[in-house]
């Protein structure tokens, strides 16, 4: 059977390329398109597609407030098509935040060729939204988590903080992909600001993850920062891969830090989880809590499982909790899970874990 996809974009040139593009394969059947969200409302009632693919910008409607709009009538799969700028960066967060499942990222120039290069990763973006379960924000998963955010203050950068920030933690390596974003939100704003150290690889484009984590930032007890090469993770910080990097773990006297560089995808990611999770399974062992969170494919499961072997603390996101259950249902498969817990839960066992001697 195949995904039905409508887009809803005002560049001609994006609508006939996709067109172009989407034709071609099997699974996917466009089944029309249109230019502001004005003329696509009457359209979409007449025939409801199974993925939305909404850009952003747009004159008369734009893109997130017909979004928010079909969220509150009746959830639909809706994939962002944005540009990169900081501007197209946070309305695609906004978008994230308000209910999309994904985002494609487009450049200003070159688009067409950028369309074609990017066939691949669009099927596949499509794929894994059509199998996804949209959420309202605000529902049970992420009030649940939120009803516990903490109200303290940041805590001092490291330098300053004395013996407890300098001291060796327990990491806490987290990973995710479609409909992480607003998991990963929900589980950090349920910890303190003297939480263990986190770091994150969360699937996003290359220059959104630096507004994500500065988004998170504001929001959280917790500091949160895009990593950089080098960086220390310490208590009281969460460190959020780059995209277009692949981040890994490393032990140097007896303090754990981040190592930021370029190189090829790992299960077509990057940054790839399982990259991360591999790392720490290295350098970190048995002293490790890993996590994985909604997204679909098998990025992580490896990695999982080498933490599983190693004594590390697994968990993995629950089915009914999860917008796609693919990662953590790969890593389940793989024999690579301690627990499966729902959403509200993680942010509990990553205190718990940090309790232990």
């Amino acid at each position: 059977m195949s995904i039905r996809v409508f887009v809803v974009d005002d560049s001609a040139v994006v609508r006939q390329t996709l067109q172009h593009l989407l034709q071609g394969e099997p699974e996917i059947e466009l089944i029309g398109s249109a230019p502001n969200p004005l003329i696509a409302a009457p359209m979409l009632r007449k025939s409801r597609p199974d993925v939305l693919l909404l850009d952003i910008e747009m004159p008369g409607m734009d893109g997130l407030t017909f979004l928010r709009q079909l969220m509150a009538e009746a959830p639909i799969p809706i994939v962002i098509c944005s540009t990169l700028t900081e501007a197209g960066s946070k309305m695609a967060l906004d978008a994230l935040s308000a209910g999309a499942v994904a985002v494609v990222a487009k450049p200003r120039l070159g688009l067409k060729q950028f369309l074609e290069d990017s066939r691949r990763e669009l099927v596949q973006t499509l794929r894994a939204a059509s199998r996804s379960k949209p959420r309202l924000p605000g529902n049970a998963v992420n009030t649940a988590a939120r009803g516990s955010a903490p109200s303290a203050a940041k805590p001092a950068a490291a330098a300053a903080g004395g013996l407890h920030a300098l001291s060796v933690n327990k990491p806490v390596v987290l990973g995710s992909s479609t409909g992480g974003t607003q998991a990963i939100e929900a589980v950090l704003t349920a910890l303190p600001a003297d939480a263990p150290g986190i770091a994150i690889v969360q699937h996003m484009p290359e220059k959104f993850t630096a507004m994500y984590a500065q988004r998170l930032d504001q929001h959280c007890a917790m500091r949160v920062r895009e990593a950089r090469d080098g960086d220390r993770l310490e208590r009281g910080l969460v460190l959020i891969a780059p995209g277009g990097r692949h981040m890994q773990m490393r032990k140097a006297g007896g303090q754990y830090f981040m190592t930021v560089a370029d190189g090829p995808p790992v299960n077509r990611h990057k940054p790839s989880v399982d990259v991360l999770f591999r790392s720490a399974a290295e350098c970190a062992g048995k002293d490790t809590l890993a996590i994985i969170l909604t997204g679909m494919g098998d990025d992580g499961a490896r990695g999982m499982k080498a933490l599983h072997d190693r004594g590390a603390r697994t968990v993995a996101q629950s089915e009914e909790t999860c917008i796609v259950f693919g990662m953590p249902k790969e890593a389940i498969a793989a024999g690579a899970v301690d627990e499966v817990l729902p959403l509200p839960q993680v942010a509990r066992a990553i205190l718990e874990f940090d309790r232990r001697a």
